[in-house]
């Protein structure tokens, strides 16, 4: 095992119910440090550009749309195996397939609104997290 870091963000619609201080305390019950966070409100633009991956799928644009309409919680997560291990904690995208006791599962209410968003391997989790933090903003 070795120690990472992972992007976690906490959607407009987990900021909108203020379940932020629950999520981060399964993040650090499961042994997870929040070593950088800041709370941020994207543009479309901004949106557009963290998601391009997707651009090309059906849910891209409503998806823009969610994640620039409101208040987000931008955090990097380090551990060991911080990617599955965050993912684990999240659970599936879609919350009703999520299970108990996940994240998504208690917090989310649809596909899309499903609370939270965490990097799915190591490679992308350094590109999404240089898209929201400098070096100097991440402090182990």
């Amino acid at each position: 095992m070795s120690v990472q870091k992972t992007l976690s963000l906490i959607k407009p619609d987990a900021v909108a119910k203020n379940v932020t201080g629950s999520i981060n305390s399964r993040f650090e019950q499961a042994g997870l440090k929040i070593v950088a966070q800041k709370r941020l409100h994207l543009t479309r633009s901004q949106a557009e550009n963290f998601y391009k991956v997707h651009s090309d799928k059906a849910f891209y644009e409503s998806l823009c749309e969610f994640m620039s309409s409101g208040p987000i919680i931008a955090q990097v997560l380090s551990g060991e195996d911080a990617v599955a291990k965050n993912r684990t904690i999240m659970g599936a995208t879609n919350p009703a397939n999520a299970d108990i006791g996940t994240i998504r599962r208690d917090f989310g209410e649809s596909i899309e609104h499903n609370a939270v968003h965490g990097s799915d391997s190591v490679e992308n989790a350094a590109i999404e997290i240089a898209f929201f933090f400098s070096g100097l903003e991440i402090v182990e």
